[in-house]
């Protein structure tokens, strides 16, 4: 799919759907004060006004001799503003009628109606943004956790993009002198100039694509299973994680037929919480079918909860592909597990021990990511790192000729994440920089 234009100007509601008390139109391009100055006019005055950049002014929005409404313009003079480019902000009142006129005001004054993306694009394109800096915006939009936001939000301060620079500037002086060594062998090359940061690189990427995982849950959500014998406590502990009642609690073995989903956020991370039915023998066959539908629930989860009673212990369900954690429950009945047996005592009634619960699970949900400050939660760059690390082992292991090859694939495939793509002319300067002075 082509680019769009980036040399016309642009408009766009940039408020969310439905009524609010401010909505904004926002317009990025040449005739972006042009417009403004058609559009606008200051309170107490006729007649347009100099717009001066960085300017917030107080006035009235009106378009062929009909007011649309009163407001506020903002004024961003390019290059210092987000797209690069001039631009202006409409703030008005929230009404959807409000906005839609004021977007069709731009446009017949000169403007297109902007796609999908296309401002942070014109901020990608002017060198306002780095490509990782860019889908930070998307995300930082979407986060639905605090962890989200605050890896977005990391992801928006250059962090990522550095290390993944000295990754991708690492691979081009190897592959710089690789191809030295092979236009011109009189020059030399120790082995170790080859090795040494290849090794180097191999351990970066295998740290950030450590960071996958939690980064996966920290944007999208873990699901954690609670899986256990009828009566074991599995919707009563729910209920105590979620602090109200949410699934229904009785005596009865097997009142659970089917799984029940509640969400809440853990150490940031949000998570849904898989109340299922209580796993045994049953002859009734709505209770089986929901028997089957909790274990494959479990397989699929994030994490599982086995939930114990310790009055009837039970060895852990086999064939669970996920990490377990075992919950011994009712705590408050003093009835003690099997002596040497490991897991979390928590008593659903008073509350004892869910802390400790809620800390572990946070913890073995973030465990995959060593202590990084920030992750990897986009999926395109994680399939892009794990094959620059395919690559990189690759060429390790091969002849300068081959090693080459296999290191432009991999530069290849990290320009797709930073957008970095001069391999050509990086290589070259890496080349001649290695000569003697006058050669």
């Amino acid at each position: 799919m082509p680019l769009p234009p980036t040399t016309d100007t642009i408009a766009a509601i940039a408020t969310a759907p439905g009524a609010g008390a401010i909505g904004i139109i926002r317009v990025s391009g040449p005739q972006s004060l042009e417009i403004a100055g058609r559009l606008f006019r200051p309170a107490g005055r006729r007649t347009a006004h100099e717009l001066t950049p960085g300017s917030v002014t107080y006035g009235s929005f009106l378009h062929e001799g009909e007011l649309i409404d009163d407001g506020l313009l903002l004024v961003f003079l390019g290059p210092r503003s987000y797209t690069g480019q001039d631009s202006i902000e409409l703030q008005a009142h929230g009404g959807p009628a409000v906005l839609r006129r004021l977007l069709e005001a731009c446009v017949r004054l000169g403007a297109r109606q902007a796609g999908p993306g296309e401002f942070t694009l014109r901020a990608h394109l002017s060198g306002r943004l780095d490509l990782v800096q860019a889908e930070s915006v998307l995300q930082i939009i979407e986060a639905r956790s605090e962890s989200a936001r605050r890896n977005a939000a990391a992801g928006l301060t250059g962090r990522l993009s550095e290390r993944l620079s000295e990754i991708q500037t690492a691979l081009t002086g190897v592959y710089g002198s690789i191809q030295a060594q092979l236009d011109y062998p009189d020059e030399g090359i120790a082995p170790a100039a080859v090795q040494e940061p290849l090794v180097k690189v191999l351990s970066e990427v295998d740290s950030l694509l450590g960071t996958a995982r939690a980064g996966r849950l920290a944007r999208h959500g873990a699901r954690l299973a609670l899986v256990g014998r009828p009566n074991a406590g599995k919707s009563s502990l729910l209920n105590a994680l979620l602090g109200f009642s949410r699934s229904l609690v009785s005596s009865t073995p097997g009142t659970t037929r089917d799984y029940l989903e509640a969400q809440l956020e853990l150490d940031g991370i949000p998570v849904t919480l898989i109340d299922t039915a209580g796993l045994r023998e049953s002859a009734d066959e709505v209770e089986r079918a929901g028997v089957a539908a909790s274990v494959s629930v479990a397989e699929s989860a994030d994490l599982v909860l086995h939930v114990v009673d310790p009055a009837e212990p039970e060895a852990t369900p086999e064939g669970l592909r996920t990490g377990v954690v075992t919950v011994w429950t009712k705590l408050d009945l003093m009835v003690e597990p099997p002596a040497g047996a490991s897991g979390i005592r928590v008593s659903s009634v008073t509350g004892e021990g869910l802390e400790s619960l809620r800390e572990e699970v946070a913890e073995r949900l973030k465990a995959d990511a060593g202590g990084e400050e920030f992750w990897i939660s986009n999926e395109r760059h994680a399939e892009a790192l794990s094959r620059v690390r395919e690559l990189v082992a690759a060429a390790a292991a091969a002849p300068d000729d081959l090693a080459a090859l296999d290191l432009a694939d991999a530069l290849e495939a990290l320009a797709g994440i930073t957008g970095r793509r001069d391999v050509q002319g990086e290589t070259l300067a890496h080349i001649f920089s290695q000569f003697c002075v006058g050669k």
